[in-house]
Parts: structure tokens; C-alpha cells; sequence
């Protein structure tokens, strides 16, 4: 399993545009492709007659689906910049830069949360504070996920991120509970 994770998964596309996982032997859609890469799995697209690698063209798109659906993420002025960056001399430094960026906030998101669970706090013993840590993990693993993978498999059972359809209702428990600590600690 874990050559399996190093190696990417290899998607062949064939002359009708399908693309074929050759990993399972079934077709996959742009968004399975997404889904792969969300749990942290690497994914190379190779066109079966040519060979030619079309991996930077699948991901492309399917960043610009997403962006399309109003799941923005990246800013007008980002996307302008790197439009021009296409034009200028620039363009040598800017992948440069993003993938460096990005490694920044991977690494950034891992040691806050690693200092989240060892941080020593005085809260620590009063009632429900245990219960408050993991939520508020769990808030920041959901809100940052789509920044890329951890190098984990996915989350775990006890920090999963809450389902759609109970999203508003934890969010309103977190708040609740915030206001509550909050209320507590002006009393000390």
C-alpha cells in the first residue's frame, strides 16, 4: 500500500476522450480524478495512441470546472497575474513561487494543527474542553482540505468533516459553544 501511494495512478485516455483507471480497469469521470487527488493520491493522464503525458491539461480543467461551479478559489487579480505572467519574463519564476507557496501553507496548515492538539492551556481542565478541541480540529480540517493533501489516506473517523446537510447546525453548536468559553472566561 504504501508503493501504492508513492506511484501515481496512471489514467489512460483513448482516442474517444474516455479516460480509463488502470488501477481498477473501469472509466472515470473528471470529477473521480478529483476525487483521487483530494485523498492525497498522485494521477498521471497519458493519451493512449500518442503517450503524450496530459496530466497539467486534465488538472487545468478541472480546476477551471470548479471555478465555474463558484467554487472560487483563486482571486481575479491572481488569475490575472497569471495571465500576464504568460507574457513577461516572469513566467520563469512564478512556478516556482506558487509551488513554494503552496508547500509554505501545507507545512503552515500541519504545524498549526500539530500545535492546536500540544498546546498547554489552562482551559484544558475545565469540563468540555476536550470536546471543543476536536471540533474546532475538525472546523479547521474541513475549512482547509481543499488546500492539498497532508500526506494522509483521508481523515479520520473522529474528525471527519460533518455532512452537508449537518454542516449549519454544527457551525451554530460551535458558535454556541465559543459564546459559552468565551462567557466563562470573562468570569475569570
Amino acid at each position: 500500500m504504501a508503493d501504492e501511494a508513492k506511484k501515481p495512478l496512471l489514467i489512460k485516455r483513448y482516442a474517444s476522450r474516455r479516460l480509463y483507471n488502470t488501477e481498477t480497469s473501469d472509466y472515470v469521470t473528471l470529477e473521480d480524478i478529483a476525487s483521487f487527488i483530494r485523498d492525497g493520491r498522485e494521477v498521471q493522464i497519458i493519451d493512449l495512441k500518442s503517450g503524450d503525458d496530459l496530466t497539467r491539461q486534465y488538472l487545468l480543467q478541472i480546476v477551471a470546472e470548479h471555478e465555474s461551479r463558484g467554487e472560487s478559489v483563486l482571486p481575479v487579480d491572481v488569475l490575472t497575474d497569471l495571465v500576464r505572467s504568460y507574457t513577461t519574463q516572469a513566467q520563469s519564476v512564478v512556478p516556482q513561487f506558487l509551488a513554494m507557496s503552496f508547500e509554505m501553507l501545507r507545512d503552515s496548515q500541519s504545524k498549526m494543527m500539530e500545535n492546536l492538539s500540544n498546546f498547554p492551556s489552562p482551559m484544558a481542565t475545565m469540563p468540555g474542553f476536550d470536546a471543543l478541541t476536536r471540533q474546532q480540529q475538525t472546523f479547521l480540517k474541513t475549512m482547509m482540505g481543499g488546500w492539498g493533501a497532508t500526506g494522509s489516506s483521508g481523515p479520520e473517523p473522529e474528525t471527519e468533516a460533518p455532512a452537508r446537510t449537518g454542516e449549519k447546525e454544527e457551525l451554530a453548536q460551535i458558535k454556541k459553544q465559543l459564546a459559552e468559553l468565551q462567557s466563562k472566561l470573562s468570569k475569570l
